[in-house]
């Protein structure tokens, strides 16, 4: 009879349990999702002045593209892509004369919290979400990403810039419109922070990335699920959600900021696909992802960028919040096969 095993990340101090005695297969996880939409959408096309004004705007021009920005009052129509500022924002800017300060009141410690607070809106079209986009639309919105991390990256206060998407009400989504959010934070996350310095003990040690290492290792795993020219699409090791998978370039790149075009459209095939899988296996689930980079220009040679797509198919109770330790009742071997399954007949449809 199989045991339930406990497995490690690759380099974080977590551990998952991969709980095969109480195993799941996906259609257990669906469910019919009632979303209620706004009676009006703020992000549809001619609704732009429910928003802030767009910090960048792609608008076709003569079968181009031009970035533009909202500005004197007046607001872009016939878009592509806009990113504005959140309404109602975790972290905002830091204002002309101030400073990041650390205080230290003995074990109480506080900063303000300076950064940016984006929305980017990925289509004029509501339902155009990475698993049912044109590829041609997903290449503008990674361009889109790279606009705005080249442009943030660039502030004193800015020490990370987290892109990460909530799909669906029941995993953290507002609005029901196709959109991402960038936030930059004043200081390294945790996880992030976790990963750099383990990388770099794994550099200083074998000359060599442990990301790369993983990579090569899981291509040839029963946890592979994906790949095309540019990316490479696995369930990791130690996954702490059902059917959770990543995906990560097979070049080595410490940033998003790295990609060639042709890498960038690899990737809009490879969010097409995988997405386009995961919503046909579960029926268009709830899920968040988000990129993992590097934090400077210092940590290129031993951290690998990454981004980590998180199904919202079970829930953390009082286990997993006390103690750190996450219960996976889908090994990540049967989730990638299920996977592979599924984006097969997905990409027979594009």
């Amino acid at each position: 009879m199989p045991i339930n095993e406990l497995r490690k990340d690759y380099l974080l101090n977590r551990w998952a349990v991969i709980a095969v005695e109480r195993k799941r297969r996906p259609t257990d996880f669906v469910k019919e999702i009632e979303e209620k939409k706004a009676v009006t959408c703020p992000f549809c096309p001619g609704n732009e002045r429910m928003t802030p004004p767009a910090v960048l705007v792609y608008v076709p021009s003569n079968g181009d593209i031009k970035k533009e920005k909202d500005q004197n009052g007046f607001r872009h129509k016939n878009w592509l892509i806009r990113c504005f500022s959140n309404l109602y924002p975790a972290f905002s800017p830091i204002h002309e004369g101030k400073t990041v300060k650390i205080k230290e009141e003995g074990n109480q410690v506080l900063m303000k919290a300076f950064g940016h607070h984006e929305v980017m809106v990925e289509s004029p079209r509501h339902d155009e979400h990475p698993g049912t986009a044109r590829i041609s639309q997903l290449a503008y919105l990674i361009n889109a990403y790279l606009d705005r991390l080249n442009e943030i990256s660039t502030e004193p206060y800015t020490k990370y810039v987290s892109i990460f998407r909530n799909h669906r009400q029941d995993a953290g989504a507002s609005l029901s419109h196709a959109h991402t959010q960038l936030i930059s934070t004043p200081l390294v996350p945790k996880i992030v922070g976790e990963e750099l310095e383990a990388s770099k003990r794994f550099w200083v040690k074998n000359k060599r990335c442990t990301f790369c290492e993983i990579l090569e290792k899981e291509r040839n795993s029963p946890r592979f699920i994906w790949e095309n020219n540019g990316f490479v699409a696995f369930a990791p090791w130690a996954s702490i959600h059902p059917l959770e998978f990543w995906i990560f370039p097979k070049r080595h790149q410490s940033t998003l900021l790295d990609m060639s075009q042709a890498e960038i459209n690899d990737l809009a095939v490879a969010l097409r696909s995988c997405l386009g899988g995961l919503r046909t296996l579960l029926k268009d689930p709830p899920y968040n992802f988000g990129f993992h980079i590097a934090a400077s220009k210092e940590d290129s040679d031993y951290y690998h960028w990454h981004l980590e797509v998180y199904p919202k198919l079970s829930i953390w109770a009082g286990f997993e919040k006390s103690t750190g330790m996450f219960i996976n009742v889908v090994p990540p071997e049967d989730a990638a096969e299920n996977l592979r399954e599924a984006i097969e007949k997905e990409e027979k449809n594009l």
